[in-house]
């Protein structure tokens, strides 16, 4: 059989088309790295992401933005870490490994630094600012006002502060729920700067 007329195994002709594949997204993004092009409009504005029906998949996944740590200061064992400098939660394990952390919005009113135990949950209610909530861990008080985690029924984040005293910390509807599995009467909280 002639030279010309041999036919590739299959695997050859797969693996040179990844090979190609890898060339082009490397020779883009060397081109992306050079910044915009010199004919784009300068606006100010960050580019956005978006989707569209032609968007094809990239060659590699983008990488997993690393989570912040569990804070040294933040004692050991089984607890949930709340940070008053961060607005952020960690919700620690036993072995102090974070099983979840995510960002909160506080309320007016923040709890003092120290270490507190979970000491009532109620399903909903009526928050002090008039939103229905859900998953209210209640672990400390502070000038007459109860500090407790919730989430809004509806998944909304609270407006701005309008001037009266709150103790809720609200967090995203998927957090609040993990907050409420995590966070039986008794668990430790642990409050740090």
């Amino acid at each position: 059989m002639p030279v010309a007329a041999r036919r590739l195994p299959s695997w050859a002709w797969v693996t040179g088309l990844t090979a190609g594949a890898i060339v082009v997204v490397v020779a883009l993004t060397v081109e992306a790295d050079k910044g915009p092009h010199p004919t784009a409009k300068a606006t100010g504005a960050k580019p956005s992401a978006s989707a569209s029906a032609d968007a094809k998949p990239s060659a590699s996944p983008a990488p997993t933005p690393k989570a912040a740590p569990v804070p040294d200061e933040s004692g050991t064992g089984r607890r949930i870490v709340y940070s008053l400098g961060q607005d952020r939660v960690w919700l620690v394990d036993a072995d102090d490994a974070a099983r979840r952390t995510f960002t909160v919005w506080p309320g007016t009113v923040d709890p003092a630094v120290g270490s507190f135990t979970v000491s009532l949950r109620k399903d909903a209610t009526t928050g002090s600012d008039g939103v229905q909530i859900e998953h209210i861990i209640y672990f400390s008080a502070k000038s007459g006002v109860n500090i407790a985690f919730s989430n809004a029924v509806d998944g909304s984040s609270p407006p701005p502060a309008s001037g009266t005293q709150t103790g809720g910390i609200r967090m995203p509807k998927a957090d609040g729920a993990a907050l409420w599995a995590f966070g039986a009467t008794g668990t430790n909280v642990r409050v740090v700067e």
